[in-house]
């Protein structure tokens, strides 16, 4: 598929990942964008007027830091957007376009690539975040990232993990996972989302956009923009019921589901 890589020279972990990209060879035709000074969270109306080589592309990764206040080591995927107020970029109360079936493909290599460096599978977490924080883009995207604090950000075995699952694009066709995979939003859970890392691990589900229990209640506002923004037409909402709270919360997220017209299910009721 065409892609595109935007990263930030002022991110300690963008670099990295973009230098092991190189030594692997890779392609010169896909456009690397590196942004001076700014972190890419606070980009706005990232589109082909502002940078042309973003013509005809079908896909943006952003290749970033992840911080967290515990600074456990973790290559983590997620789509950008806000479902609330926007104190890290983007817009408040909207999110990103992004694709199912790439997310769901990312994560399935950064997993098998992790797991073929012993120093890697034995030291990081693989995961899912819920989506959050900007840029602001129309163009699909997701950020793939390297965390969670200084020690980790230089770890070049890492950052070669990452940068061999964004190669893995080069070859990938979202189209011929259309009878496949079966797109879906998921709502409820924690910020790193451990039931939803084995749908999208093991199962026919392919997860895009994730919103969190603390970001609940779920409005049908937020379930709109969900639909609007991924590139597959989606037809059902994974819920993990646990994570959505009291009785009262997930009443609500049905009901705002089953008025929308789609099906939900709960995260127990699939095979993974």
């Amino acid at each position: 598929m065409r892609f595109a890589i935007i990263y930030s020279k002022a991110n300690e972990a963008g670099p990295l990942i973009v230098e092991e990209l190189k030594k692997l060879a890779f392609l010169p035709q896909v456009p690397i964008i590196e942004i001076p000074k700014k972190q890419v969270i606070f980009l706005q109306d990232i589109n082909d007027k502002i940078y042309p080589e973003l013509r005809d592309i079908e896909f943006l990764i952003f290749a970033s830091t992840h911080r967290s206040v515990q600074g456990n080591p973790s290559l983590s995927l997620h789509a950008p957007g806000n479902w609330r107020s926007a104190d890290l970029g983007g817009e408040s109360g909207k999110i990103c376009m992004t694709s199912c079936f790439v997310l769901k493909h990312l994560f399935q290599e950064l997993n098998k690539n992790a797991q073929l460096v012993p120093e890697v599978k034995e030291k990081y977490e693989v995961t899912l975040e819920v989506t959050h924080h900007g840029p602001k883009t129309n163009i699909p995207c997701a950020f793939i990232e390297l965390g969670s604090s200084e020690e980790y950000w230089k770890d070049s075995s890492a950052a070669k993990v990452l940068a061999k699952t964004i190669i893995s694009l080069q070859e990938f066709d979202p189209k011929s996972k259309k009878d496949v995979w079966r797109p879906c939003i998921a709502v409820g859970g924690p910020h790193y989302a451990p039931v939803f890392n084995k749908v999208q691990l093991n199962s026919i589900y392919a997860v895009g956009h994730i919103v969190p229990q603390y970001a609940l209640p779920l409005t049908e506002n937020m379930l709109i923009e969900s639909e609007e923004k991924t590139k597959e037409q989606v037809h059902s909402v994974i819920i993990d019921w646990k994570g959505c709270g009291k009785s009262a919360g997930r009443q609500n997220t049905v009901n705002v589901i089953e008025k929308q017209g789609l099906k939900w299910l709960k995260t127990k009721q699939i095979e993974k």
